[in-house]
């Protein structure tokens, strides 16, 4: 059963498989409660993955402390998974307010995040609609829900993909195979099956009530792999942080 070396080099051992956020617990109800991710053997990852050997783990919470001086400031991988999951509620949102719209990736940024979408000829995304989108967002954290990870053998995640009929989310599967995933994942904003989900490697925060704050910046143009001979895409420009004064600071 695993023992788990902490950055201080102290050690906790327990008697069957466990949690980042059940090692938290251990520690303090504090600690797992600020806690948005976790680092395994130096890979981050999400609070709910499961442990089952001997490892080592540092908790990932919005604020980081130098050792040197003591002073704390923005843990860049806290950054990284606030605004990943963002862009999930944002592709959300986007869907809500533009049916028809296809998800193609939507990767974070160091100031934010883009998602590039192909949305229909007819009813294409414009500035106008931004308050809408953030106003679906908002409802979307206000409801608290989990990101829900599951996995499905790649040639089962294939058949979903195809039902689906998404090439876009087809391509991502097959470049995810060839780069060596025995299984592709998807995270729900809830449950799956029963909330919005999307195909992704992840790590997430643990639901959507950890995201303070977020603005639609922009939009622009691309296109699909970079590729102008290939499908034009919308690039939705955002930003997000864990409360509106990190925003007011950033836009200022």
């Amino acid at each position: 059963m695993p023992t788990i070396t902490l950055p201080d080099g102290s050690t906790k051992s327990f008697d069957a498989p466990t949690t980042p956020f059940d090692v938290a617990m251990t520690i303090g109800e504090r600690l797992a409660r600020a806690a948005i991710g976790a680092k395994i053997d130096g890979v981050l990852t999400d609070l709910s993955t499961p442990i089952e050997s001997d490892c080592s783990l540092a908790l990932v919470t919005e604020k980081r402390r130098d050792p040197e001086t003591g002073d704390q400031d923005l843990d860049p991988d806290a950054l990284f998974m606030l605004r990943h999951s963002t862009a999930h509620v944002m592709a959300e949102a986007i869907e809500r307010v533009v049916p028809g719209a296809q998800l193609v990736y939507g990767p974070p940024l160091d100031t934010g995040f883009y998602y590039d979408i192909a949305f229909p000829e007819d009813r294409p995304l414009r500035e106008g609609d931004f308050e809408a989108i953030e106003a679906e967002m908002a409802k979307i954290v206000k409801e608290d829900r989990p990101f829900t990870r599951y996995e499905l053998e790649y040639s089962e995640g294939l058949k979903k993909l195809e039902g689906e009929g998404s090439k876009y989310k087809l391509d991502n599967a097959h470049r995810a195979h060839e780069a060596g995933s025995l299984n592709l994942s998807w995270y729900a904003t809830g449950t799956p099956g029963e909330h919005w989900e999307d195909l992704c490697r992840g790590p997430h925060v643990p639901s959507t009530g950890k995201i303070g704050a977020f603005k639609i910046m922009s939009l622009a143009s691309s296109y699909w792999h970079g590729d102008e001979n290939s499908d034009r895409l919308t690039r939705v420009y955002c930003t997000a942080f864990f409360d509106k004064k990190q925003v007011k600071a950033h836009l200022n």
